[in-house]
């Protein structure tokens, strides 16, 4: 079997909807720019509230892919 290595990055993704859009929003942004994306771990989910109703769902996550060198 092959070894393989693969690289963590934080990300947050946002949205005003749901915390499930936020990440979907991450996720989508994250692949125009990583290949062989392989998961994601949601770490934080906060809510920024503007005169006490929510505005914004923002999800902190951890997005590992497969690791090709460099940096």
């Amino acid at each position: 079997m092959t070894e393989r290595v693969y690289k963590v990055i934080a990300l947050v993704g946002t949205s005003e909807e749901s915390w499930e859009k936020a990440a979907a929003a991450a996720i989508n942004r994250a692949s125009q720019t990583l290949r062989d994306i392989r998961v994601a771990r949601i770490i934080e989910q906060d809510i920024h509230i503007e005169p006490g109703m929510p505005h914004t769902y923002r999800v902190k996550m951890e997005v590992s892919f497969k690791y090709e060198g460099g940096d």
